[in-house]
C-alpha cells in the first residue's frame, strides 16, 4: 500500500463526506429510517457512504471496501482491506448533538494501521500520517489544502487520578461497575469514535466499552489511537483487538494509554 496516497485519499474522502453530512444536518428536516437491526439510518449516512466508496474505489481499484451501509460487503473477507463507517453516531446526528464522525481505516493482517476520524460538526480532524504517526489538523479545514497539524500523544496517566471517557448513548450499569474499579479524577462522555481520539490527544486516559460494536465503528479510531502511542485490548483477557473477524463484530474492549494499569474484567 502507498501510505502517502492513502493518507491523502482518506483525508479527502472524509472531508467531502463531512461537508455533505453537514448540509443535511443543517437542513430543516431529514428522513430517518430503521434498518433491519432497528438502528437508525438517514440520507446523510447513505450520501456519505456513496461519496467515500467512490473516492476509495477510484484510488484503490481491487481493494476490498467493507462499509456499514452496504450489507453485501459484510460477507467478504481479505487479509488487507478498507473499512468505512460513513456516519458513526447516527443517534447523535438525529438528536443534533454534534458528536458524530466519519470513519475510514486501512487494515493489514488484523490490525488497523492507518485511519481518519472527522467530526464535522466540531471541526476536528484526526488521522494517521504516511509514517503511521497520528495528528490533529487544525485551522480552516479544506479539501485541497492541508492546514497545520499537531502531533498526538497519549497521556502519562496518574493511576490514582484517572480521566475516563465513556459513551453518551450506550452507558450501562456494567460499564459503571467496571469504571468503579479505578481511582477516577474526572469523567467525560462523548459519542462515536471521538472517544478514541480523546484518549489519543491525552484528554482522557481510559475508554472501556462493554457493549456491542462493529469493526467499522472502531477501526479508524483504533488506528489514530495506536498512532498516538495508545492501545486497544479485549476486555476479557487484555489481548489485542483484531480485525477481519467473521461478521466484523467486536468483543468488549478497552482503549487506553499504555501506562494505565488495567483492572481485571
Amino acid at each position: 500500500m502507498d501510505y502517502a496516497k492513502l493518507e491523502s485519499v482518506m483525508r479527502r474522502a472524509a472531508l467531502l463526506a463531512g461537508a455533505r453530512i453537514m448540509e443535511i444536518y443543517r437542513s430543516d428536516d431529514f428522513e430517518v429510517r430503521a434498518k433491519s437491526d432497528s438502528s437508525p439510518v438517514t440520507e446523510a449516512d447513505e450520501a456519505a457512504d456513496a461519496m467515500i466508496t467512490d473516492e476509495l474505489a477510484r484510488a484503490f481499484p481491487g481493494a476490498l471496501i467493507v462499509t456499514e451501509e452496504q450489507a453485501d460487503t459484510h460477507a467478504e473477507r481479505a487479509a488487507n482491506f478498507l473499512i468505512v463507517d460513513p456516519l458513526d453516531g447516527t443517534k447523535e446526528f438525529v438528536k443534533r448533538r454534534g458528536d458524530f464522525t466519519v470513519n475510514i481505516a486501512w487494515v493489514e493482517d488484523g490490525q488497523p494501521v492507518r485511519g481518519v476520524v472527522y467530526a464535522p460538526a466540531k471541526g476536528r480532524l484526526f488521522y494517521t500520517r504516511a509514517d503511521g504517526a497520528a495528528v490533529e489538523e487544525t485551522g480552516p479545514l479544506a479539501v485541497d489544502a492541508v492546514g497545520p497539524v499537531t502531533p498526538l500523544s497519549v497521556s502519562q496517566p496518574d493511576n490514582g487520578a484517572l480521566i475516563v471517557v465513556a459513551s453518551k448513548s450506550h452507558r450501562d450499569q456494567a460499564t459503571d461497575d467496571y469504571i468503579a474499579k479505578y481511582a477516577v479524577k474526572d469523567m467525560t462522555s462523548a459519542g462515536s469514535s471521538l472517544k478514541f481520539c480523546l484518549v489519543a490527544t491525552g484528554e482522557a486516559d481510559l475508554y472501556p466499552r462493554l457493549g456491542r460494536t462493529m469493526e467499522w465503528d472502531t477501526a479508524a479510531g483504533h488506528a489514530v489511537l495506536a498512532g498516538a502511542g495508545g492501545r486497544v485490548v479485549r476486555f476479557d483477557d487484555h489481548g489485542p483487538l483484531t480485525y477481519g473477524k467473521p461478521g466484523y463484530e467486536n468483543p468488549f474492549f478497552i482503549a487506553c494509554s499504555p501506562d494505565v494499569v488495567l483492572r481485571p474484567a
